[in-house]
């Protein structure tokens, strides 16, 4: 993954993704004021409108991408996966899932996040991507199987051809979990799959949300994954953390388009 900069924007992207206009966004670059400075493109938690739209418009400037066809969802914590195809009607009104899938170019898939995990999958083959939100709800849910389940479902999609890149979230050793998180996420896994941490000393538990998916995705046979292992606890600076900042914090963006 490397990392540039365009009409003042600062975004990574995979260099061998090269015929996919995509980035992952960091937080500079935009016009929305303390504490969602700068580029936050979440519009539903108390930032000034007229400031995110400009910030999205300054993603899809960057991106080169045609944000009026930009597709994006109302994100809940689920598994429900969003499939774009030339059938798919569009009225402008934001639908309740945390995945999107689309063969269609010129249809950019647009994300926000803030220590949940971006998932970013690309089947050079059949020409499709898709993007997903996974937090802890997600995680041991399966959302990153389950998507590209979907992808083979819909779009005959083979798993060996599917690419993952796992973004930027909080790591393990800042992401403590309570015993019920702690559980579900072993009878998902299984004990033995070490995406749960326990502290000898205090007995605390954290969830690795990096392993699991990537975990995840491997049990379903997608094994071209790259992450991009950037803790947002640890870089405010760059990106927004939800845990680090209390709650008080914007969103940062992915966009992804054919």
């Amino acid at each position: 993954m490397d990392r540039k900069s365009r009409a003042g924007l600062t975004f990574y992207r995979n260099e061998s993704w090269s015929e996919l206009r995509h980035g992952i966004f960091t937080r500079h670059g935009g016009v929305s004021k303390s504490p969602w400075h700068t580029l936050n493109l979440g519009a539903s938690i108390g930032d000034d409108l007229e400031a995110v739209r400009e910030n999205h418009a300054r993603i899809y400037r960057a991106a080169d991408v045609d944000g009026g066809r930009a597709v994006s969802c109302w994100l809940v914590h689920s598994v429900d996966t969003l499939v774009i195809d030339e059938n798919s009607g569009r009225n402008g009104k934001l639908q309740r899932a945390d995945a999107i899938i689309t063969d269609q170019p010129d249809t950019p898939l647009v994300m926000r996040f803030a220590d949940c995990v971006p998932l970013l999958y690309f089947d050079r083959s059949k020409r499709v991507i898709g993007l997903a939100h996974a937090g802890w709800r997600g995680t041991v849910r399966g959302m990153a199987a389950k998507v590209a389940r979907m992808m083979q479902k819909t779009f005959n999609c083979q798993a060996a051809d599917i690419e993952v890149v796992i973004g930027p979230a909080i790591s393990w050793c800042n992401y403590r979990v309570g015993e019920e998180v702690a559980s579900q996420a072993e009878a998902y896994f299984g004990e033995g799959a070490e995406v749960i941490w326990r502290d000898t000393a205090d007995g605390a538990s954290y969830l690795d949300l990096w392993h699991a998916n990537r975990r995840d995705l491997e049990r379903c046979g997608v094994t071209k994954i790259t992450v991009l292992d950037i803790c947002t606890y640890d870089n405010t600076n760059d990106f927004y953390s939800h845990r680090a900042e209390n709650g008080v914090t914007g969103r940062f963006g992915v966009v992804m388009s054919l």
